[in-house]
């Protein structure tokens, strides 16, 4: 199961997200690295795998375009959610796997070609729309994505652990590859994915705080 780094950019800084309130999150100064300069605490990390959200983007206030090809240089693969609301807004570049996100498009999801489906998941449903997150995903079968994740939204930056049923049924509803991300806070969490059958995890917090390895993460993978 490959380990991603999950990376918040707003306002050129890595910030620390967290129940998706995001008009809380601050630099991220306090984990493993001293920095927050994207480049900085990147080369720190050193993950093979990374996750870009691009918050400024994601609420219509910027881009990080300059500093998502950087980062993406450093990294094996860079999947990226930029707030894209049509898929002419797909970014192009080495490395990059661009993410349609039910949060911010405004395109019908059929549309897309390629990259990865982001489900965005708050309090049990598929936000904005409020839909069956296991519907969605049987109905994501039918879409010209690579893979789809499930981003539980609500649990970004707790550790808080994943929700087992929710996540057995999810995996049982979609035969390509697919992650999780929200919540994932322990090696114990991992295991759990990894069972259920998942092919990636997003994590970031659990690094940080030392629950999840930092050499498994530069590995990129959890076995």
């Amino acid at each position: 199961m490959d380990l991603v780094l999950a990376m918040d950019l707003r306002s050129g800084l890595v910030v620390h997200g967290k129940r998706g309130l995001r008009s809380s999150y601050r630099p991220l100064t306090w984990g493993l690295s001293p920095s927050a300069d994207p480049r900085e605490y990147l080369l720190c990390l050193s993950p093979r795998f990374l996750y870009i959200a691009d918050l400024d983007r994601i609420s219509g206030r910027g881009s990080h375009e300059r500093e998502i090809g950087i980062c993406s240089s450093l990294v094996e693969r860079c999947y990226v959610d930029r707030g894209c609301r049509t898929p002419e807004e797909y970014l192009e570049g080495p490395g990059i796997t661009n993410i349609a996100a039910t949060e911010t498009s405004l395109a019908p999801l059929s549309r897309y070609h390629g990259g990865f489906l982001s489900i965005d998941v708050k309090d049990g449903r598929v936000i904005p729309s409020g839909d069956d997150p296991v519907r969605m995903m049987k109905e994501a079968g039918s879409w010209d994505f690579e893979g789809c994740i499930l981003l539980n939204i609500g649990a970004v930056g707790t550790g808080e652990g994943i929700p087992e049923e929710m996540l057995s049924a999810l995996r049982e509803a979609f035969d390509r590859t697919l992650f999780y991300g929200g919540g994932v806070g322990s090696a114990g969490d991992l295991d759990l994915l990894s069972v259920l059958g998942f092919d990636g995890a997003i994590v970031a917090t659990g690094v940080h705080r030392g629950t999840i390895p930092l050499d498994a993460l530069r590995r990129g993978a959890w076995c």
